[in-house]
């Protein structure tokens, strides 16, 4: 149940009505047409555009089509007052038992109310963390892992068939280094003093790959060059960093339905692939491009490279995919890699990168339109820093990485519900800070907490009313008698569950999951303020001594919001918690 979007449909039958009757103008387009929350809940329960939007192609004062759309919409039963204000706008006032109905739809449809077939199944590809196989994942790639999997559980629950996936960059210069790092490693489990010169990977967390190198080779490699031994360590290693890599996405309760390898996408010939039905297009061609913008770096000269012509597509330059010694760019596998996706059938296509890699965006949809002929959208969301505070100060960075704070010291300190939560608390395109003190506290300035708390207070009037013998199943929360749901306390809080389904439509159209992490803190606290009223007003509490009837129609309002909370936290990965400890 959407009602915003059933009150919407009410909207749009008035107007057809007035088209029909010759108060607006055939053909009039519809669809800027909203119906949303008034922006001042005095003004109503909720608010439509229509004569406002409808105004000037229709060559009529919007308040005479505002007049005429609420002496029709007042016909409607759910409707108790259609009411004018300023210029056109029209605020609506919904009769009390609309509420009800929401209440009563959510206990009904429990874990699937607010879902939505806005997706129609369409095939979402969502691309995340991605972190090179090198090392331990960091606070940001935290960040992006949390995002990139809130957001493929938001597009399942509206009506997407998402796949998970991690790109392993397996293919690049990074991986000889780690292999390099790693056998220093091997030499120092040999009873060798490591040699971690400048440019290798420092963390301990390769004197494990190197035990493990000791384990399997015994010493075989010592006195072997580095040719006889760079790519066997070389991958022995990644397989090593994909495993605690892996871990450490499980601490976070991240799982991925697919892992694609660049290493294995450039062997199966997929560069030279995308680049010939790129040079089919006529979009690829031998050039020179203009010197950069600013200082002029050294080692810069001006030299024919084959070129992607980019800016047919809205970049600002055009860009190299091979370079004149005939190597490819690093531009060429990200290529390859999403013909990848778009050759395996992928509708739209979500990149969720750190914000180092802005300058990656536009030659990035440039070159998925031209592969897609404009058919799959790609939106790639940039990932900001994470700042981490402790005790007032910065978190020092972790030993075993070397040179971070990596993805199990945060979890270790704060738990997966707290840090997933928390990294959801601001738009993926702002910075975060993250202070451990604050985001363990109990009160209502820790988000994660509030809601937390806002579901065990409802378990807990459950706990209480079983043990009184009310019956507090859904199925029984759906038949009482919810007429008694009157006190504007409790119509606010119905309110608020009404706005749920609309919510994830929003959130979903945009690729938006923290909209939901605000939401459930709104939510949370109208609950928390009908729980407080209830203490100065025996009338509001939830649990009602010796009325078993009027218990169950509050305990129904109270569970149509735990409906909300449950289904809201298990899209962002966050358990529900049915008690506080």
């Amino acid at each position: 149940m959407n009602l915003f979007s059933d009150i919407r449909g009410a909207v749009i039958e008035a107007l057809a009505a007035m088209t029909v009757a010759g108060q607006l103008p055939e053909g009039l387009d519809m669809t800027a047409v909203a119906v949303e929350p008034p922006r001042d809940p005095a003004h109503g329960d909720m608010a439509t555009n229509a004569a406002m939007v409808l105004a000037k192609p229709a060559k009529l004062q919007p308040r005479a089509i505002a007049e005429a759309l609420a002496a029709r919409l007042s016909a409607d039963p759910r409707i108790a007052l259609a009411e004018v204000a300023g210029p056109g706008f029209l605020n609506l006032r919904l009769d009390p038992s609309v509420w009800q109905g929401v209440v009563r739809s959510a206990l009904t449809e429990g874990a699937d109310f607010g879902r939505s077939a806005l997706g129609q199944g369409q095939k979402v590809n969502v691309e995340f963390v991605s972190a090179n196989p090198t090392g331990p994942m960091h606070v940001g790639h935290t960040r992006g892992a949390v995002f990139g999997d809130a957001l493929a559980s938001l597009l399942d629950f509206a009506g997407y068939a998402v796949t998970r996936e991690y790109y392993i960059n397996d293919g690049g210069a990074q991986v000889e280094v780690l292999a390099r790092s790693a056998f220093e490693r091997y030499r120092e489990a040999n009873g060798l003093d490591p040699e971690i010169r400048e440019g290798l990977y420092p963390g301990d967390y390769l004197i494990p790959v190197g035990e493990a190198l000791k384990a399997t080779y015994g010493t075989s490699l010592l006195d072997q060059p580095e040719a006889a031994w760079l790519q066997d360590v070389r991958d022995f290693a990644i397989e090593r960093m994909m495993a605690m890599i892996r871990e450490d996405l499980a601490l976070l309760n991240v799982r991925m339905d697919v892992f694609a390898s660049e290493r294995a996408i450039t062997a199966s010939g997929r560069v030279e692939e995308a680049i010939t039905t790129l040079r089919g297009m006529g979009l690829i061609y031998d050039g020179t491009l203009e010197p950069p913008k600013g200082k002029l770096p050294e080692d810069w000269e001006e030299r024919e490279q084959t070129l992607f012509r980019s800016t047919a597509f809205g970049d600002d330059v055009d860009r190299p995919v091979q370079k004149s010694d005939g190597s490819w760019t690093y531009f060429a596998p990200d290529i390859a890699y999403h013909w990848d996706k778009i050759s395996r059938g992928f509708d739209q296509l979500i990149d969720v990168l750190g914000a180092d890699h802005g300058g990656y965006v536009k030659r990035l949809k440039a070159v998925v339109s031209a592969l897609s002929n404009g058919k799959v959208p790609l939106d790639v969301k940039l990932i900001q820093l994470v700042k981490l505070f402790k005790n007032g100060e910065p978190f020092k960075m972790s030993k075993r990485a070397g040179t971070f704070v990596t993805l199990r010291d945060v979890v270790e300190q704060a738990g997966p519900d707290v840090t997933r939560f928390v990294m959801l608390t601001r738009k993926n395109d702002a910075a975060l800070d993250f202070d451990f003190d604050k985001v363990l506290e109990q009160s209502k300035d820790n988000p994660v907490f509030y809601v937390q708390y806002a579901h065990a207070r409802l378990c807990s009037v459950l706990r209480k009313a079983h043990e009184a013998g009310i019956a507090v199943a859904d199925n029984d929360l759906a038949v009482a008698d919810l007429s008694g749901l009157t006190h504007p306390a409790e119509q606010e809080l119905a309110r608020k569950i009404a706005e749920w389904p609309r919510l994830i439509e929003i959130a979903a159209r945009n690729n938006e999951p923290h909209r939901l992490a605000f939401y459930l803190y709104e939510l949370a606290s109208v609950f928390h303020g009908l729980w407080n009223r209830g203490n100065e007003d025996p009338g509001l509490r939830f649990l009602q001594e010796d009325n078993p009837a009027t218990s169950q129609t509050k305990i129904a309002l109270a569970r149509a919001a735990g409906v909300v909370i449950s289904a809201g936290l298990g899209i962002l990965g966050v358990d529900p918690a049915e008690e506080m400890r």
